[in-house]
């Protein structure tokens, strides 16, 4: 069995073998679970983001309420100039008046100044146009195309941004289709009117679709295009053309306002994910240092920070787990210490005997003295191999315990099966047993046969002490949530200056008459050992007489108390 001293050595040796950069890692500024904690947090945000800037709907909407607006726009103006421009010959045949559709076309796109009308007659002529002014004698000027109001770097770059994002999204078939290509040109671009002649005879009650398109200078541009008409007869056309510069402005600013609140929310997440991740990540690295100082031996105490062990969270039930891990790990070490000492003392006794016994049986001729020390011989090798069976017993003990499942254990049956046994094995002369106990109702979590274990030592060393004509008391019950059973027997007790080490291992307190050398020492220590593994308790008291009270009066025996938490 290696000691904790030799364990001790390696770690130290594997300390001064190791180099310092295999030390425990010192914390990162972005360390991995940062790192995820920010993609958890942020992922999500994104995802709303972006469904948030697709405004394919919020578009489509603003473009439906322009087109609506401009198409009522457009029925005045045809109302307007069916009834006011339009003349009809001898024929009986309706036609527009150039002289007349001009000013009052320019008059009512005045209010206007986005707008311009093209009215075309029947053949696809052009006939008046909003933006056309007279000159005088008979000529016509054509008012310039306002500018296209341009936008500032950021909100460019943003807008570019945007596009190429949208660009790699997947479209809303159901969509206003902006033109490209051909339709994609200057903002005099005007459809093909002759079709559109043609499409409002043949089908009167359907409206003509509009022309959504955006030019190459970044104008958004919305085309209607709307029938004059006198007594049911088309006379002409009108298309009305209008930028719709305040859907790409309502567009933006709901796009800057999203944007400026992800920004925020960004700023929040990252915030909040660091002290996070501080809260979390770096305890944890600094319950990983301390982990490595216990592991190199540095850590007997105080390896754990105060200030993690003072934090009322997880991490700080972590915290007392593993100050608690190390203080068993030490206390276990200094067990196994003590327990490879005390062993190496037990067993160097006999061999020094046998030593001594084999040094004087060489020496001497005797018969009769050589078969004395011959048996002494064979005496010390049976304490060898008993001494060596409890100590392997013993060694044992923790480590089976701690793999073998507990279970649900009625003691009440086992007590019975052993008063049994006594029974039927008791010879002449030896104490009875007197069996105190329920036939059932005693159920505790533990292992049968270790329970088994402790009970027949302490039955066996009640019989050991039990004086001529003396009896064993074996009793049980429950009392305040647990299960207190009890040996009792009427021999001389206990010392009082040694009550406490009985449980020590190696401590033998024999009857008077015993040989030396035919107990171990090690059955009480591997039952205190068996019932604390069980989470349970055990001790040892003198009995007294009815005079005795508190150690005062006659001791008339002594009396061992198990308690084991009921289940």
């Amino acid at each position: 069995m290696a000691s904790a001293t030799a364990i001790r050595s390696s770690n130290t040796a594997a300390k001064a073998g190791k180099p310092q950069e295999e030390a425990a890692p010192a914390p990162r500024f972005v360390s991995p679970l940062l790192r995820r904690i920010l993609l958890v947090n942020a992922l999500p945000l994104a995802l709303l983001v972006v469904a948030l800037l697709y405004l394919d709907q919020y578009q489509n909407g603003l473009l439906e309420a322009e087109v609506l607006t401009l198409r009522e726009q457009a029925r005045i103006y045809a109302g307007a100039l069916g009834q006011a421009a339009v003349a009809i010959d001898a024929s009986g045949t309706a036609r527009l008046v150039p002289v007349l559709a001009r000013p009052l076309l320019r008059r009512l796109t005045e209010p206007t100044p986005s707008a311009e009308a093209r009215l075309y007659g029947p053949d696809g002529t052009v006939i008046a146009d909003s933006r056309q002014r007279e000159a005088g004698s008979g000529t016509f000027e054509m008012d310039p195309i306002p500018p296209a109001v341009p936008r500032g770097h950021v909100a460019s770059v943003i807008e570019e941004i945007y596009d190429w994002v949208l660009a790699h999204l997947p479209r809303n078939p159901a969509a206003p289709t902006l033109e490209a290509g051909p339709l994609a040109g200057g903002i005099d671009w005007q459809p093909d009117v002759r079709e559109e002649l043609r499409t409002s005879g043949a089908a009167r009650s359907r409206e003509t679709p509009p022309y959504i398109r955006r030019t190459t200078d970044d104008r958004l541009l919305v085309t209607v295009a709307e029938p004059v008409q006198q007594d049911a007869q088309t006379v002409g056309i009108i298309l009305l053309t209008r930028e719709a510069r305040e859907v790409d402005d309502s567009l933006y600013n709901v796009r800057m306002s999203i944007l400026a609140l992800f920004c925020l929310a960004l700023g929040l997440t990252v915030i909040m994910s660091w002290y996070l991740a501080r809260t979390i990540a770096r305890p944890i690295l600094r319950l990983a240092a301390a982990a490595g100082e216990m592991r190199e031996g540095q850590g007997r105490s105080g390896a754990v920070p105060r200030r993690l062990l003072a934090r009322r969270d997880e991490i700080g039930t972590l915290a007392h787990a593993l100050a608690e891990s190390a203080a068993a790990l030490w206390a276990r070490m200094d067990a196994i210490e003590r327990f490879a000492a005390d062993v190496a003392h037990e067993i160097k006794n006999p061999l020094s005997s046998l030593q001594s016994a084999i040094e004087t049986l060489r020496r001497i001729e005797d018969p009769g003295q050589q078969r004395r020390l011959l048996a002494i011989i064979a005496e010390d090798v049976r304490r060898l191999d008993r001494l060596i069976s409890d100590i392997s017993d013993a060694s044992r003990v923790d480590a089976e315990l701690s793999r073998t499942a507990t279970e649900l254990v009625d003691v009440a049956p086992i007590l019975a099966t052993l008063a049994d046994i006594h029974a039927a094995t008791l010879a002449t002369g030896e104490p009875p047993l007197v069996l105190d106990a329920p036939e059932s109702g005693l159920v505790v979590r533990g292992v049968a046969d270790r329970l088994v274990q402790v009970l027949r030592n302490l039955i066996a060393n009640a019989r050991s002490f039990s004086p001529p004509g003396g009896r064993i008391m074996l009793a049980a019950r429950e009392t305040g949530g647990e299960v207190e059973i009890t040996v009792e027997d009427e021999g001389p007790g206990i010392p009082e200056a040694r009550r406490e080490h009985i449980f020590d291992r190696f401590y033998s307190e024999r009857p008077e008459g015993e040989r030396f050398g035919q107990h171990s020492g090690l059955g009480l220590s591997i039952s205190r050992q068996i019932i604390e593994a069980l989470r349970g308790k055990i001790s040892a008291e003198n009995r007294y007489d009815e005079a005795g009270q508190d150690g005062a009066g006659k001791v008339i025996g002594a009396r061992f108390v198990i308690r084991l938490p009921k289940a």
